[in-house]
């Protein structure tokens, strides 16, 4: 009895031991809350499959009334947002690949005939690249409009729909550029997020800091053997699917290097920043899961950006992986230039700057 209940003082004091070290530790105490919290909103919440408001765009060659109740009653199903509008349909393709709108609605000059003779409306000229989304304005193809132009016998198959990049609708294709953010972020977040950390841990900060090496110079170091694993990684990835899963290559080969080494360099910079506010690996790496989660879920990954409340894509807007793949999305499945998506360009050169300034100047503080 007396051992038993020594044992029980013993396992006692031990767990309020823990309990007081856990308090203690402010990081893995908001990661115990903040992870399943997060979890909650971005599955209960932010993720969304049924899509609306997806940007679209018309071409009304008709210039009549018709077109326009037409119109109004498409954007009245809450399934797109007519957001511009063209001259030609030329310009209508040219703003698909460059990633302005998803779909371009073609009214023809005779649409006043068509109804009449039960023929064609128009078409639907649609970036067939993200399956969900076509799916999406593939239902307006027999949108009747009976209830708007009561007068008028309306054909039941409104539209032909012109599917870009993605005839056949394999959802790989779509999938495997989107992977390649997907893993560098994984894998690029967690190398650097240990770096700093690695180096305290096993007695080598203090040697770090008595070298004449800057601060920069550390962070520039630490990075560099890095960018060329992520190539690699990429490399791979994309070589694999145009091989195994027939996605093709319609950019420039330069243009998906430079996109890539961008969002390699933000990663890496991402995890710099994490490494130098972790205390400890197991801190650094509870942080890069709280970083990966919303990059899978929000990033447009997994679920279009389109079906997510205005909160959530707030939210992705921050998160270099929505941005990385806008980018190679567009380079790879639309032959799009970075030029033309220069938006999320530029935001990926600022994030690496401003996350490298802070990465530098959070070691700085360190040293003191």
């Amino acid at each position: 009895m007396n051992q038993a209940k020594l044992s029980l003082l013993r396992i006692k004091a031990l767990i309020i031991k823990e309990l007081r070290q856990l308090s203690r530790d402010r990081i893995t105490f908001a990661m115990i809350v903040m992870i399943p919290l997060v979890q909650l909103l971005l599955f209960g919440y932010a993720i969304n499959t049924d899509v609306r408001n997806i940007p679209v765009a018309v071409v009304d060659q008709s210039n009549s009334t018709t077109g326009r109740v037409m119109v109004e009653a498409i954007k009245a199903t809450q399934a797109v947002d007519v957001i511009h509008s063209y001259a030609t349909p030329q310009q209508g393709e040219k703003a698909i690949i460059d990633g302005k709108v998803k779909a371009v609605l073609v009214l023809p000059n005779d649409l006043e005939r068509r109804i009449i003779q039960h023929q064609v409306l128009g078409q639907w000229l649609v970036d067939g690249s993200d399956t969900v989304i076509s799916s999406t304005i593939m239902q307006l193809q027999n949108m009747p409009f009976k209830d708007v132009l009561p007068q008028r016998a309306i054909a039941t198959n409104s539209f032909e729909i012109a599917l870009f990049f993605n005839p056949e609708r394999k959802s790989a294709i779509n999938i495997i550029p989107g992977l390649l953010g997907v893993i560098l972020t994984m894998t690029m977040v967690l190398f650097t997020s240990v770096a700093i950390v690695r180096e305290r841990e096993q007695g080598n900060l203090e040697l770090l800091i008595t070298t004449p090496m800057y601060p920069s110079e550390l962070m520039f170091a630490k990075i560099i053997p890095y960018i060329f694993i992520g190539l690699i990684q990429s490399f791979i990835i994309l070589s694999l699917g145009n091989l195994v899963f027939d996605v093709p290559i319609n950019g420039a080969i330069t243009q998906i290097f430079l996109a890539t080494l961008l969002f390699i360099l933000a990663s890496l910079t991402l995890g710099l920043v994490i490494s130098t506010k972790a205390k400890t690996q197991l801190q650094s790496m509870q942080m890069t899961i709280f970083i990966i989660l919303p990059s899978i879920l929000l990033s447009g990954f997994m679920f279009p950006y389109e079906g997510m409340p205005l909160f959530a894509q707030w939210l992705a807007e921050i998160l270099p992986t929505t941005h990385f793949i806008r980018i190679i999305r567009g380079i790879v499945l639309r032959g799009a230039d970075m030029m033309e998506l220069w938006r999320d360009t530029l935001w990926l050169i600022g994030f690496t700057i401003f996350g490298m300034l802070i990465a530098i100047m959070r070691f700085k503080k360190n040293l003191d």
